[in-house]
């Protein structure tokens, strides 16, 4: 038998520690409860409109309104094959080289100033299953090689980027094809056709996501994948679908972009990972995953693109605007994390 000679702690001590213990989860659940947080990025939004028209009314003016639609379309489309990565805890890195190849497909498929083809609206649809298909090896290699999703996909963005860079020739390429270019210059009640385009990933996503197995398990996976495994959840097959369907949509981002510059080059997804992101994040989708959604990633879109053409309308400097927004990122993911739950951070 043994006797301890740790020296008791005294009631004072006691009371301390309990306070210390306590009081930080007080704090967190005060300001990081779900329903604060659920509604934070929405309040965000708001308060930017508000702010902005104050400062400058020529924000609300129809003209800028419409341009800022149309700055969201590409950023909006990507974010929403982003989340269902994000969602399951995972992250996705190619989001710049996969854009960049589907641009690059569609160009030197359809009309251009480099060769001779002219297929048509076949060569969107051959962007979109290039982005898919590099979607779909980006999941092959996490799970069938056991590979971090951020290496995996951190392999795929360069080697969309050499695609790119040997398929153009290291130069930008003209799109020629009046029919693809009339996403970004045909309206349709006043707002440019990608916007449309763009509304409708939206509504795709949010489909996949609420009324889908898919969209169930994708939650599952990212708020526990050992108990979605017990439920009998395919964690390989959700993997490898959601990062094939996050290609399809970058896909489909990488065709507007191409449609509103009128033409491909290597670095066109030059800023568009940092971009999708942030607003992700922003829109309160935690990156431990689990928690947000699509409908969240599109308030995070607004408040991004909100914020960056409030700054150009009130001249701001530029490089003030990238510190902004580097704040803007490290707050969102700070909200977002539930530090009730996450006991430890890596």
């Amino acid at each position: 038998m043994t006797i301890s000679t740790e020296p008791l702690k005294s009631v004072s001590d006691i009371e301390r520690t309990t306070l210390m213990t306590l009081l930080p989860g007080r704090i967190a659940a005060l300001f990081g409860g779900r329903r604060w947080r659920s509604l934070a990025p929405l309040a965000v939004l708001i308060a930017l409109c508000v702010l902005i028209t104050i400062a400058n009314p020529n924000f609300i003016e129809l003209r800028n309104l419409v341009r800022v639609a149309n700055s969201a379309a590409v950023p909006l489309t990507l974010a929403m094959g982003l989340t269902f990565i994000i969602l399951m805890g995972s992250i996705d890195l190619s989001v710049e080289g996969t854009l960049s190849v589907a641009a690059m497909v569609v160009v030197l498929l359809a009309a251009n100033d480099s060769n001779g083809n002219d297929y048509g609206w076949l060569a969107v649809l051959a962007a979109i299953a290039a982005g898919t298909a590099m979607g779909l090896v980006s999941g092959l290699v996490q799970t069938v090689l056991r590979i971090p999703s951020f290496m995996a996909t951190l392999g795929m963005w360069f080697i969309g980027l050499g695609l790119s860079v040997y398929m153009l020739g290291g130069s930008a390429i003209r799109l020629n094809d009046a029919s693809i270019r009339e996403l970004a210059l045909t309206r349709l009640l006043g707002l440019p056709l990608a916007v449309w385009v763009a509304a409708g990933a939206f509504l795709v996503a949010a489909i996949i996501q609420y009324y889908t197995r898919l969209g169930r398990h994708i939650l599952a996976i990212g708020g526990d994948e050992d108990v979605a495994k017990l439920s009998g959840v395919n964690v390989a097959r959700v993997r490898v679908t959601a990062f094939a369907l996050a290609g399809f949509f970058f896909g489909i981002a990488g065709v507007l972009a191409a449609a509103q510059l009128g033409q491909s080059h290597a670095v066109i997804g030059d800023g568009r990972l940092f971009a999708a992101v942030t607003a992700v994040v922003v829109g309160g989708t935690a990156l431990t995953g689990g928690e947000g959604g699509v409908v969240n990633t599109l308030i995070g879109v607004l408040i991004v693109t909100v914020l960056a053409n409030g700054m150009i309308l009130l001249g701001i400097s530029p490089y003030i605007q990238q510190t902004v927004q580097g704040l803007m990122i490290i707050a969102a993911v700070a909200l977002s994390l539930d530090r009730m739950r996450l006991k430890i951070v890596k």
